[in-house]
């Protein structure tokens, strides 16, 4: 989808998305027409509003949580692929 499909959908001021890019928490995929979003970048900004909101988390906090929520699902397909293997 594009930034602007994207913004609507996560309901999200364009500043706010701008952070988030800078922050490298949203990384949307390059194509050769820009950038595109995808439903997981969705998720990922769902998961930072609760963060910031339900839980408090500033930005520093917010890093760490998603560095380490990215190493859990990079580890969990590792796994798989070992576990696939005869």
């Amino acid at each position: 989808m594009t930034k602007q499909e994207f913004l609507i959908s996560c309901e999200l001021p364009a500043p706010t998305l701008e952070l988030y890019l800078e922050q490298q928490w949203i990384i949307p995929e390059q194509t050769s027409t820009g950038v595109t979003f995808c439903e997981m970048d969705i998720a990922r900004v769902h998961l930072i509003q609760d963060l910031k909101v339900n839980i408090g988390a500033n930005d520093e906090g917010i890093d760490i949580i998603l560095h380490l929520i990215d190493q859990v699902h990079g580890l969990r397909y590792a796994l798989a692929q070992v576990q696939k293997k005869p």
